[in-house]
């Protein structure tokens, strides 16, 4: 693939592209490969910010902190700014929305406006102030009665400083403490005015300004990115008539029917209360007791076991409302809805072994790649469906739709694709946005209401319950992350944290001395539907929901051999941590309620005679489902190709220069982020073509990290890359995590080293496994990109690995 002709040099882009590490030379590079607005922002931040940094390499002010030299505080050292983009904290700062503003940053100002530009604040060229605008003369030494001295409590700024760092933190969310969020909009493909009076869905193609925030449930905020977990999808629009928050998770159904169980599900499945462990973990004696002793949860264990809760990227896992819904059109006439989210990139997962090892690798993998794919122009995309169905038809399925543990199979009432989200600019500022963020289940807009689904119910009172107390009042709307693009407009006042200046001296309504406004919007507002409601106070459930296996047998039927053994896998490892055996038999009998062949499986891994089945609540028939495709992660695979895939090329002394520049490039134009892996920092010396930017070291860019690996020619690198236990290492690493590898000529030697089979356990070709002379790098690379598009190779897995 190499050529004479000279081509703007792309060493480096790799670097650009991701957020850690890079080459020893601070040169940007000339192209990304692709060539467009995203790109070029981000060369020219890249350059910008070099320069700006390479402008202060000391401060020529630091001797003046000392001695009779600081009774005389000199100006602060800084230089001007110049390109704006040096200071941005993200490329896409312009990106424009009616939420966002018209993206222009306002240096050295804080301007104030509708939008969220009223709150951004920017400091170039700006003195030094305290909170009341006081210019700050030395912001180094505190008073001092005497260089010597004791510090003296007249000083305010020193008081002012370590009072506000003090109380900087705020409650962390008791679940999804840990989250990611960004910025985009929801385009409407077809006007639904059938079904919903909704603005957001009014007409083809109205846009609608999102804030979507992905998290982790059961850790806190420091917990690791990868741990076995459901994750938060939740999504916040900004409509015409006020925001509407619709709270989901990646996975359909959840653990309990009843509100009045959340809390002793949390605090099952948090650290045990006596030493505080395990963190961010089910694996544990009080989850695992909790769940045997609640059979209601059986369908969600099957979920929380499967791959769907180790994604390999919140750009690729699915989102759920979870709940029945309502949706209401403008004549008061509603049906049923649920809600669900399909990403662009596929469904797609990591293995246990891989999740376990990126914790310790990069325990931000998840939050990175989202930032990462945003950053570089590879915005996420979901589309939006709706699963619509009446009273009646619910009236007749074999399940309850009010029951959250239960869904509706997509055979039995069909997905319809509604529209789809855009995620195209990430936050200014992590606490200010993605931390005091507020989402609501309360938070619904006329066109959208609630069923009389018990969890959905609770979750109404204890989400702004929450927010109070973590947010510091009644007044949490009023920060700008949660203000409303919709006018707003009522009688409530005062409250901690109060923003707003309202004109007047009325308050109340009805009133005269304020012409009777604010006044209520009658038929033009929110009116719930009027749904009938009969029967006398009694605490219980109906008697469907009695009924907890059926769909917990569908979902382990409906899933390929190769999910089904990591759901194995996955029930194998967290009872292995139990200690208590009779929890795990509780488990085991449980499960045979589900299928015999799993709940042996599972007795045979535990080292456990089969106990009895568990008594069900229900003597009805479990209902008969059909395999349902749609619920196996391979149903779908994705349009986005190899865009945004990680590929590590092991570079060394005597790498084919020329080779691993051309393969670099026809990766990049694809869409893939390839970096050059070597045993350390530095420019290795190449066999053809100039030297080689080792990008990121083995031992901080580990395999687990990569999504593939290519291996060039150049037989003094299979030299020194062979006697380096981290590149075999991670060479068996990509093998055991079945991901494609592409070795060129002498480059087979290291897979040679490692002990990489070419052939499967069944001895057929591994076609992941992609090994070709110097001559054929152009068919081989199209190879190997077509197995990165499928993501593994799952043939190759063995229980227990073969490498």
């Amino acid at each position: 693939m190499a050529s004479n002709k000279k081509t703007p040099s792309t060493d480096g882009a790799g670097s650009v592209l991701s957020s850690m590490s890079g080459p020893s030379d601070s040169k940007a590079p000339y192209s990304l490969g692709a060539d467009n607005d995203v790109t070029r922002s981000l060369l020219q931040k890249t350059a910008a910010g070099q320069q700006l940094a390479e402008a202060m390499a000391v401060n020529p002010k630091e001797g003046g902190q000392y001695g009779d030299a600081a009774r005389t505080p000199a100006e602060g050292v800084h230089v001007a700014v110049g390109e704006p983009l040096a200071t941005a904290s993200t490329t896409g700062e312009t990106t424009a929305s009616p939420k966002t503003g018209d993206g222009q940053p306002a240096l050295g100002e804080s301007a104030a406006n509708a939008s969220l530009d009223r709150a951004r604040s920017d400091d170039s060229g700006c003195v030094l102030t305290t909170n009341q605008g006081v210019p700050v003369g030395d912001n180094q030494n505190s008073l001092k009665a005497g260089l010597r001295g004791p510090t003296l409590m007249e000083d305010f700024i020193l008081r002012e400083k370590l009072t506000h760092f003090d109380h900087e933190r705020i409650p962390e969310r008791v679940v999804h403490a840990r989250g990611s969020a960004a910025h985009g909009y929801f385009e409407c493909y077809k006007e639904q005015s059938k079904h919903t009076r909704a603005t957001l869905f009014a007409k083809a193609g109205k846009r609608t300004p999102v804030f979507v925030r992905f998290s982790t449930v059961a850790g806190e905020r420091g917990s690791t990115d990868t741990a076995r977990d459901v994750r938060g999808f939740a999504v916040k629009f900004y409509t015409d008539e006020g925001n509407w928050d619709l709270v989901g998770n990646n996975m359909p159904v959840f653990f309990i029917q009843d509100a009045m169980k959340f809390p002793d599900l949390v605090h099952a499945v948090k650290p045990e209360p006596h030493n505080g462990m395990p963190q961010a973990a089910s694996a544990h004696d009080t989850f695992w007791d909790f769940a045997s002793l609640s059979p209601e949860i059986t369908h969600m264990l099957m979920w929380a076991m499967s791959d769907r809760a180790i994604p390999r990227s919140y750009r690729m896992m699915q989102g759920f409302g979870v709940h029945t819904f309502r949706l209401v059109n403008a004549k008061g006439q509603s049906v049923f809805c649920k809600f669900h989210w399909s990403p662009m990139a596929g469904t797609h997962s990591l293995v246990w072994d891989e999740a376990v090892k990126i914790s310790g690798a990069d325990s931000d993998f998840h939050r990175r790649d989202l930032w990462e794919a945003i950053e570089c122009g590879e915005y996420p995309e979901y589309e939006l469906a709706f699963q619509v169905f009446t009273e009646a038809q619910a009236e007749a399925f074999p399940f309850d739709v009010l029951d959250p543990t239960k869904l509706i199979p997509e055979e039995l009432v069909p997905l319809v694709p509604v529209g789809k989200m855009v995620l195209n600019r990430n936050p200014d500022n992590f606490f200010a946005e993605t931390e005091q963020v507020a989402f609501c289940t309360a938070h619904i807009v006329p066109g959208i209401d609630f069923s009389n689904d018990p969890l959905l119910q609770g979750r109404i009172h204890s989400y702004m319950d929450t927010q109070i107390t973590r947010l510091g009042g009644a007044n949490f709307h009023e920060i700008p992350i949660n203000a409303p693009l919709a006018p707003v407009h009522n009688n409530q006042r005062d409250g901690i944290h109060r923003q707003a200046v309202n004109r007047g001296r009325v308050a109340y309504e009805p009133n005269s001395l304020a012409g009777g406004c604010p006044f209520q919007a009658g038929a033009r507002g929110f009116n719930s539907f009027p749904a009938a409601a009969e029967g006398d106070k009694v605490r219980g459930k109906p008697e469907k929901f009695a009924e907890h296996y059926g769909q917990a047998r569908l979902f382990w039927i409906s899933q390929t051999p190769v999910e089904q053994d990591h759901i194995v896998h996955a029930f194998r490892f967290e009872l292995s941590k139990v200690q208590t055996v009779v929890i795990r038999q509780r488990i085991v009998a449980m499960l045979r309620n589900v299928d015999e062949t799993l709940a042996q499986r599972l007795a045979d891994a535990l080292g456990l005679a089969l106990p009895p089945v568990m008594p069900r609540a229900s003597l009805q028939p479990l209902p008969a489902y059909a395999p349902s495709p749609a619920l196996s992660l391979f149903f779908r695979p994705g349009k986005t190709g190899i865009h945004t895939l990680r590929v590590a090329m092991l570079v060394g002394p005597g790498s084919d220069g020329a080779q691993v520049r051309s393969i670099y490039a026809a990766l990049l134009a694809d869409g893939a982020v390839p970096r050059l892996v070597g045993s350390q920092l530095g420019r290795v010396d190449t066999s053809g073509g100039a030297p080689l930017d080792v990008e990121i070291s083995l031992e901080a860019g580990p395999s687990v990290l990569f999504d593939a690996v290519v291996l060039a020619d150049g037989q003094g690198a299979v030299q020194q890359l062979g006697a380096d236990a981290n590149a075999l290492d991670f060479l068996r690493l990509q093998y055991r995590h079945c991901k494609p590898m592409l070795a060129i000529g002498a480059g087979k030697g290291l897979l040679d080293k490692a002990c990489v089979p070419a052939a499967l356990p069944d001895g057929k070709p591994d076609l992941a496994v992609i090994v070709a002379p110097s001559g054929d790098v152009v068919k081989a690379v199209a190879a190997f990109k077509k197995a990165l598009t499928a993501h593994r190779a799952f043939a190759r897995e063995t229980d227990p690995p073969r490498v």
